[in-house]
């Protein structure tokens, strides 16, 4: 049977992080508890905190399972992520800066040039560009999984427009106001100067034909997509316009938004949608949701966009393996944080050895996300697995496996009271004239007894994250 690290628990005893909350839980009435989860869906309802799950009938919009026993990390666990993450952002960040350029990687033997140059998520569009600063990917999302008191590793990176930071948010708010004497009888680092962070890290990125104070905007998708309280949540806070690809235009070599006082120049774009809905005239002509002659304005120095078109090429399940190359490359430093052990279906020996050990393994698209496209072989049957075998055998070079970590637990609130569940975490790094991250992030759980799927389309649910202050 596997073991798995409790993260509160040690032998019976209560691991240091947690001695403020073990009286907390012990003492808490389960009609106390009851009230109070049932006060945080409310409040969850009321703010509108809601995601989409499409193509499984009913309301696709969801509340995410809020689950009240907060995580815990100390302060020395918490610098040694955050050293690791900062790191593993500018290699990121370096990478993309070079196969846009010259390719010295490439050149050097050190990734396979197929693997960049042939990714469908490398954008020719941007080749021989370098965005403000050198920064393709301004918001980093670095998953992050546990399986000892000093292990951990990662998961994959998102480059491109990683979700969740929204959630992080408000679970801190919501248990402040359920729980202020947790709050009093803690010091916790707080989370909530994410939003300025965020803002100053998008006016240090402004082009070059910026003068004054940068004006930055959101760009959705639109009410109908699966994070848009996300994007509106982060417009109110930061105080900027949240925009959709119809209340823009290009003209003169700027960016412009239209209001009720005539055109507005716009310098900064948060984009929130895909590479391929940008702009119809360089990406998918049928885009209704972009801005036609974006790209043209961006290449020219009249607008920037965050995170920058082509940055999906480094969170590529098969590029993913090179990042620690990267970092011994590009920063000539040893990586600070560990990937997982992977195998790349499109090695012929790798393939081998993954098919004949699929009940064993995790499988994954090499361009999958959100828990879709995936094989976790123990938890799996024999007809699921015989089925993604012959996916495997159809396109190799679609997947990559790694072994199933024996991931942490942390104590979750259940019907029974209180149980371990697998945990991961996702801090959110920014790159802008600084690199920084707030001493927390978004800490998803897998409510199912026994599940390690921790999505929050896959049934997963959210917890506070504590960073304890010395």
């Amino acid at each position: 049977m596997t073991e798995y690290f409790n993260e509160m628990f040690d032998g019976g005893k209560v691991r240091q992080p947690y001695n403020g909350l073990d009286g907390w839980m012990r003492e808490m009435p389960s009609e106390l508890r009851a009230m109070k989860q049932a006060e945080a869906e409310a409040l969850f309802r009321r703010i509108g905190i809601t995601f989409a799950v499409y193509g499984e009938g009913g309301d696709p919009d969801r509340l995410i399972p809020f689950d009240m026993f907060p995580r815990v990390f100390t302060q020395p666990e918490w610098r040694k992520l955050e050293r690791g993450i900062k790191q593993r952002a500018r290699a990121l960040n370096a990478f993309l800066l070079d196969v846009y350029g010259r390719g010295e990687i490439v050149r050097a033997g050190r990734i396979p040039a197929r693997l960049v140059y042939q990714n469908d998520a490398y954008e020719r569009a941007v080749s021989g560009f370098i965005p403000p600063r050198g920064i393709y990917s301004h918001i980093v999302g670095v998953d992050l999984v546990r399986t000892g008191p000093d292990q951990f590793y990662v998961l994959e990176d998102n480059c491109r427009t990683p979700s969740g930071v929204s959630y992080m948010l408000e679970n801190r708010e919501i248990m402040m106001r359920m729980f202020p004497q947790l709050f009093r009888e803690n010091r916790i680092e707080p989370v909530d100067g994410y939003s300025d962070a965020l803002r100053r890290t998008l006016a240090s990125v402004a082009p070059t034909k910026c003068e004054g104070e940068p004006t930055v905007a959101i760009l959705t998708p639109g009410h109908f997509n699966s994070a848009y309280y996300e994007h509106s949540f982060l417009a109110d806070l930061m105080g900027v316009e949240l925009v959709e690809g119809p209340d823009l235009f290009c003209e003169g070599g700027f960016c412009w938004m239209r209001t009720t006082e005539g055109p507005k120049k716009l310098d900064v774009i948060y984009r929130r949608i895909d590479d391929a809905f940008l702009d119809p005239l360089c990406f998918r002509p049928d885009s209704m949701l972009g801005i036609p002659g974006l790209m043209d304005v961006y290449r020219s120095g009249g607008v920037s966009i965050c995170s920058a078109p082509g940055a999906g090429v480094a969170d590529d399940k098969a590029i993913y393996t090179f990042v620690p190359e990267m970092v011994r490359f590009y920063l000539g430093e040893e990586p600070l944080l560990e990937n997982v052990p992977t195998w790349q279906c499109a090695k012929k020996d790798d393939c081998k050895y993954v098919l004949e050990n699929l009940s064993e393994l995790v499988v994954k698209e090499v361009h999958g996300s959100g828990g879709y496209g995936m094989l976790v072989g123990p938890k799996s049957t024999k007809e699921q697995i015989e089925n993604f075998r012959h996916k495997i055998e159809d396109n190799p070079e679609n997947y990559i496996a790694q072994p199933t970590l024996a991931l942490s637990t942390t104590p979750t609130f259940v019907e029974e009271g209180v149980a371990p569940r697998h945990v991961d975490l996702r801090p959110y790094c920014l790159v802008g004239e600084k690199v920084e991250l707030v001493p927390g992030g978004l800490t998803r759980v897998a409510l199912t007894e026994g599940s390690l799927v921790v999505n929050s389309s896959q049934g997963g649910g959210v917890k506070d994250t504590w960073v304890l202050a010395e």
